[in-house]
């Protein structure tokens, strides 16, 4: 509750803060999709590193054309330290190394300075605006689209190895 029913958190997300009972039936229908085959969406537990508290999810949803739509929500009082560009690249990788998917998006609102610092971290490029993506919060909001091609994820892993053992 302290992500999915937090107004700082889903101010940025593609849906408003949930009740409990709502975060219930959205837990146990994401638990359900984790039994289907082929399955459709993979989460990751973000936790501190010296605990095993959750702070945060990492979501990767898969669609047609190896394909997936990535998604991160940090608690906020986790913002700022990493948390988010740690999942995920961790997400990232597994979607192209062991899913072999092909293209990766995601959908940021324009005033989320801090998620778009993340993805363009990452390497991801823009691609465009979706006007009204989004009804949350009262209001419809524009998002930004982002890709990574496999390709794209290869030549950035080759370049950061490159780039250690001179650095």
């Amino acid at each position: 509750m302290a992500v999915v029913g937090d107004d700082r958190v889903t101010k940025w997300l593609s849906f408003d803060s949930l009740s409990r009972e709502e975060q219930s039936a959205r837990l146990t229908a994401a638990i359900q999709r984790a039994q289907h085959h082929p399955r459709t969406e993979f989460y990751l537990a973000v936790t501190r590193l010296d605990d095993d508290r959750l702070i945060g999810f990492c979501r990767l949803g898969l669609g047609e054309a190896r394909a997936g739509k990535l998604g991160v929500a940090i608690a906020a009082d986790h913002h700022g330290q990493g948390y988010a560009t740690d999942a995920s690249r961790a997400m990232v990788d597994f979607g192209f190394c062991q899913l072999g998917l092909h293209r990766i998006t995601a959908t940021i609102g324009p005033e989320n300075t801090v998620s778009l610092r993340v993805i363009e971290k990452l390497g991801f490029t823009l691609e465009g605006r979706l006007r009204d993506h989004v009804f949350t919060n009262g209001s419809w909001r524009d998002s930004l689209l982002y890709s990574m091609l496999e390709d794209d994820w290869r030549q950035l892993g080759q370049a950061q190895s490159a780039a250690k053992p001179g650095d």
